[in-house]
């Protein structure tokens, strides 16, 4: 069974989630949202391929998409950038003191969510979808 759709769909919920986060100031929480949204739309993206995938880094799945010459390097900036938020935007340890809230900034979060569109965008037009 190929879930890609609800893959795809919950990628762009996640996406939403990241501008909703802005909105009330939870930066640390849109710049995590937005790296799951593209992580997800990834995965979605390699299920409508019929690849097996695991692992959470952005970068890595779109690396191993089976498109000759289809990432751009602006894609795959995005996807670096969107990767350092996996781990320090939700534990306190990763970073020398204080709560990951507050080592995040607004820029930075819009930052995230610029970056996610671009990669759940480009994943959903690389999609093949039946007629």
């Amino acid at each position: 069974m190929n879930r890609s759709a609800d893959w795809l769909e919950q990628a762009k919920a996640d996406l939403e989630h990241a501008r909703q986060s802005i909105h009330i100031r939870h930066f640390e929480w849109a710049c995590f949202a937005a790296q799951q949204s593209a992580e997800k739309a990834a995965k979605a993206l390699h299920m409508a391929l019929g690849n097996i995938v695991w692992g959470h880094s952005v970068l890595s799945l779109l690396e191993a998409v089976p498109l000759p010459d289809e990432t751009t390097e602006a894609l795959l900036d995005a996807a670096r950038r969107l990767d350092r938020h996996y781990i320090p935007s939700r534990y306190p340890d990763a970073h020398p003191e204080g709560a990951p809230k507050r080592y995040y900034t607004r820029a930075e979060a819009s930052q995230a969510v610029m970056d996610a569109e671009e990669v759940v965008n480009w994943c959903d037009q690389n999609i093949p979808y039946e007629p």
